[in-house]
């Protein structure tokens, strides 16, 4: 068979009909037609499989790493209709990678099990990763911080691309964990989100109270809020007290008619260990644009 020249599928089968015997030129044909472990694909076959690949509605993961030594962080992605996948991300030494899903979505990502840590006296792992593309969750793990268990949760990806970086950073000093207790009280009856978010630390989208686990090198909390008011007049006003006197923190607002996404809480909260969110409908006093309000 001249070079490069493949024979086709129904060729191939022709050569095994009922009553044939195969020659050793036609077993040659079906081996050279047959992608093998060992070979190297050229920089033209490369580039039609990434072609194909990037026309595919499959989710993928962009991932890079810097400076982690001998770090394996491991994720397995779930999905509708595969066996989980798994992904370990090593030193990738600021290059970016990708890796294609197998399955179809909804995917949701797990830790696995850490291997390899090492860490000098003030140094930190940095986990910086996007389930969604409009906000970012942050993470320090090692040294005197908890680890990242096996079986964390980094939550379910919406849309298709999920994001991951981790870097090791010398922070000059001991992190330490400070806890914000966050009472969230909805007066109306649409769902309302809340992220709460802090120095190198952010969390998911939540409708429920919760405790902050945030970091004393960056003790303040922005506050942001998720609420569809596209079918309804009525805008909502939250208001964030510091529930041990009962203080006015802050006002964020939320406009009716809008699809209110990642919408400013109206300013930042400092030093504050209890803190309560009431959401409740209200006038929008007219301002700039953008729901950056104070």
């Amino acid at each position: 068979m001249e070079k490069n020249k493949l024979s086709t599928r129904d060729q191939l089968k022709t050569y095994f009909e009922k009553g044939k015997y195969p020659t050793q030129s036609q077993f040659s044909d079906l081996i050279d037609s047959l992608t093998l472990k060992e070979d190297v694909m050229t920089n033209k076959e490369t580039a039609i499989l990434a072609n194909i690949l990037a026309s595919l509605d499959n989710g993928y993961i962009d991932y890079s790493s810097s400076q982690v030594g001998t770090l394996q962080f491991p994720i397995a992605i779930s999905s509708r209709d595969e066996e989980d996948q798994e992904i370990t991300i090593g030193n990738t030494s600021y290059r970016m990678e990708k890796r294609y899903f197998l399955g179809s979505e909804p995917y949701t990502i797990k830790v696995k099990k850490i291997s390899g840590e090492e860490l000098g006296e003030n140094e930190y792992y940095s986990l910086i990763y996007q389930i969604n593309q409009n906000f970012t969750i942050n993470k320090f793990f090692g040294n005197n911080l908890p680890a990242i268990p096996d079986g964390f949760e980094l939550g379910t990806l919406e849309g298709k691309r999920l994001s991951i970086q981790i870097v090791k950073q010398n922070l000059g000093r001991k992190v330490n964990i400070v806890n914000t207790s966050i009472r969230f009280i909805n007066k109306t009856g649409v769902l309302i989100q809340y992220r709460a978010e802090a120095g190198s630390w952010g969390d998911i989208y939540r409708s429920e109270d919760t405790v902050t686990d945030h970091y004393d090198i960056g003790d303040f909390l922005y506050l942001y809020y998720n609420v569809d008011l596209r079918k309804t007049e009525q805008s909502i006003v939250c208001k964030v007290y510091d529930t041990d006197n009962e203080g006015l923190l802050m006002t964020g607002y939320l406009n009716a008619g809008q699809n209110n996404q990642n919408s400013w809480g109206g300013g930042v909260i400092n030093k504050i260990r209890n803190i309560r969110i009431e959401c409740d409908y209200g006038d929008i006093i007219p301002q700039d644009p953008g729901n950056n309000w104070t």
